[in-house]
């Protein structure tokens, strides 16, 4: 099978990275192809976006090329906080300059006056690697004309949500804007609803007026670019599915043997990415559940031969996601995962959307009665009453995640969660990890304990 994302040694220098068979060379050719027929190129591969929603990479890329709406610019996201996932990173540390070659490719593909790469201010690895590439491709007179800034935002999760993203950039807290970056872009002028727009009039480098669409691509969208370009649009297809081309790098934590991050051919069986990336689970054990995250539906024991693509977990509804695989094991109770999943979402909620950040917490505080012995058919009653309002007026999908997470939970293991009701116990007692990763490295895996101290206010229990 074909990698290519992932090198088998790490990729130190620009003249290494030149020294390989696709260094400068996307670079190259899409400037002999011109931006038109650049994106035409993009858009024949079929790539769609590794962040989590696989929209068409060049169908994005067109409609932001497009757009007259002031200036145009282009963001690489790299804040990586999905439970379970540890691609971007390890991409970064595998290879920052294929990264920074997508990025420059493009920036000149749409005509994007500027770019910013975020990342969170505690990846300082990659932060390192990745500055490391772009003064190196800068040096070496790759970059063109496009600016560059990278950007160290907070540790939140919402600083990986698009519109939250651009807040950041633009001097604010991560809480998501209305509409999205290709209406309303960074230092749009243009008035949204309810949201007050950026005055560029005192002293702001950013000039122009109007929306400035912005591209919003992650880091493995922008990632496979240098090689789709160079090595052309066939090429990609030659490789996955007709409807998700490619490979994609894979996280698998949890219940394994060997956490681990793998590249896989889109459409390899859930099951065989779970033995071949994790190494399976621990003998006498059996895959009780997966989650893509805490974004999609749980993946039941009876489902783990769906083909990783889109349309493969679309098929038995759920989602990819950014393919971080979350397996647990027979020895799990799914009631203890539901309010695990649960508190963090409602604490990571921003609180903009009322019934989003009272309602997760309402279900959160419930699934804790349950799980902990004191619950009763009440506490069901308000859960189910909370999830059908929880995403009333939502303005990022945080409460359609926590919507969705936890019916599925409750869906398909509905007599645990009877069990704990009418026995008043945990009858599979032991403490799971939010798998918010810190490090993944030689098949170990290291979660955040601090999250436990985290509160709904972002602040920390101990802080003084």
């Amino acid at each position: 099978m074909t990698t290519f994302l992932l090198p088998a040694e790490p990729i130190g220098s620009l003249d290494e990275y030149l020294a390989t068979a696709i260094g400068g060379s996307g670079v190259r050719r899409a400037h002999d192809l011109g931006p038109t027929a650049t994106i035409d190129e993009v858009t024949r591969s079929g790539l769609r976006g590794r962040g989590g929603g696989g929209f068409p990479t060049g169908q994005k890329w067109a409609g932001i090329a497009a757009q007259t709406g002031g200036r145009r610019y282009l963001v690489c996201n790299g804040a990586e906080g999905e439970p379970g996932t540890f691609k971007d990173r390890a991409l970064l540390r595998a290879n920052p300059y294929q990264l920074v070659e997508g990025v420059v490719i493009a920036a000149f593909a749409i005509g994007a006056a500027e770019a910013f790469i975020c990342l969170k201010a505690s990846f300082e690895r990659e932060i390192g690697a990745v500055t490391r590439a772009v003064q190196e491709f800068q040096a070496a007179g790759l970059w063109g004309d496009c600016t560059v800034t990278i950007v160290a935002g907070p540790d939140e999760y919402l600083f990986g949500e698009e519109k939250a993203m651009l807040e950041v950039i633009e001097g604010n807290e991560p809480l998501p804007r209305w509409l999205p970056p290709y209406l309303h872009g960074l230092f749009a002028t243009a008035p949204q609803l309810g949201w007050q727009s950026t005055d560029n009039e005192a002293g702001s480098t950013h000039g122009g007026t109007g929306s400035n669409p912005t591209l919003v691509n992650n880091v493995e969208t922008l990632s496979n670019i240098p090689h789709i370009v160079s090595r052309g649009a066939d090429w990609f297809r030659s490789m996955g599915t007709t409807d998700s081309p490619g490979t994609i790098v894979t996280t698998v934590v949890g219940d394994v043997v060997a956490p681990d991050v793998g590249e896989v051919e889109m459409g390899t069986p859930l099951r065989a990415v779970i033995d071949a990336v994790g190494s399976g689970v621990a003998v006498g054990r059996t895959v009780k559940a997966v989650f893509s995250g805490v974004a999609n539906a749980v993946v039941t024991a009876a489902d783990l031969d769906v083909p990783v693509s889109y349309e493969g977990f679309d098929a038995i509804g759920s989602g990819m996601g950014s393919a971080g695989f979350i397996v647990y094991d027979d020895t799990t109770c799914m009631v203890d995962a539901a309010y695990r999943f649960s508190r963090f979402l409602s604490i990571e909620s921003c609180g903009q959307c009322p019934p989003c950040k009272l309602g997760s917490s309402a279900i959160t505080e419930h699934l804790e009665r349950i799980e902990t012995g004191v619950g009763d058919a009440g506490d069901l009653d308000v859960i189910t009453g909370w999830l059908g309002h929880v995403t009333d007026g939502n303005r990022c999908y945080l409460a359609v995640e926590e919507q969705i997470v936890v019916t599925s939970i409750m869906r398909e293991f509905a007599e645990e969660f009877a069990d704990h009701v009418e026995h008043h116990r945990c009858p599979r007692p032991r403490r799971l990890p939010i798998p918010k990763l810190i490090d993944l490295v030689d098949g170990r895996a290291v979660y955040d304990d601090s999250f436990w101290r985290k509160q709904p206010d972002w602040t920390y229990a101990d802080d003084a």
